[in-house]
């Protein structure tokens, strides 16, 4: 059960984050309640998190049913569900999204792989451009003098990535503090690439599916078969 203090937080901080984007919303399609008190308002804000929720979640649920269901609990009016028929529906509806879901990451993992190959067979052909027999590419953007680090060391860097249409999904640039992990610790492209680079060097990295997430995606914005690519500069090997 959510506790008020937690609905709260996650309100605040949902609210937040979607400022931004409710500027280029359209209008309300109809008339809501007027939004004057600070119950009022808080009571919205509460309302607009736990909705981004369900939608961010890919949840396709029926509004009215859901406001209807908040508005038995508050005036204490017995559920119109027993509790076995809310079980079974709730499971029903899992299943429901489970198969939507596995249908539509189907769909963007054949896309992305055909886009990733067509990126990739085109990008070879690109002044600069390396291709390694794993099928691993790179572009040296500064060179560098030092050590070549072992799959057994730990390095720092600095890193930017993106997906092939520019989509950023993490950058230790953006955060303004590079990165330190094993070499053997990350996607296999970077292992690969790690240890042919010497200390100073700054590198492009153009990885293929295979060699990052594969077909199981990361996270919300690497999907299945993404390829993708980093600005990779090697700062050092931790001692």
């Amino acid at each position: 059960m959510l506790r008020l203090g937690t609905t709260f937080m996650m309100a605040t901080f949902l609210m937040i984050s979607i400022s931004a984007a409710a500027e280029e919303a359209p209008p309300p399609k109809k008339k809501g309640p007027a939004l004057e008190t600070t119950t009022a308002q808080a009571s919205y804000g509460i309302g607009v998190s736990i909705g981004r929720q369900l939608k961010g979640d890919g949840l396709e649920v029926d509004i009215e049913a859901l406001s209807q269901g908040l508005q038995d609990v508050f005036d204490g009016t017995k559920p119109r569900l027993t509790t076995a028929q809310i079980g079974a529906a709730i499971q029903e509806f899992q299943k429901q999204m489970a198969a939507k879901e596995a249908d539509r990451k189907k769909v963007l993992s054949a896309k992305n792989k055909k886009e990733g190959t067509e990126f990739l067979a085109a990008n070879q052909k690109k002044d600069g451009v390396i291709t390694l027999d794993s099928g691993l590419q790179y572009k040296v953007l500064k060179k560098g003098d030092g050590p070549k680090p072992k799959v057994t060391d730990t390095v720092r860097t600095h890193y930017h990535g993106t997906l092939i249409d520019g989509t950023v999904f993490d950058s230790s640039v953006e955060r303004k503090e590079p990165a330190v992990f094993p070499v053997g610790g990350v996607i296999r492209g970077w292992t690969e690439a790690l240890q042919l680079m010497p200390v100073g060097s700054k590198w492009r990295l153009f990885v293929p599916s295979e060699l990052a997430y594969g077909s199981r995606g990361a996270g919300a914005d690497i999907g299945p078969n993404a390829v993708l690519i980093f600005d990779v500069e090697l700062l050092g090997i931790e001692k």
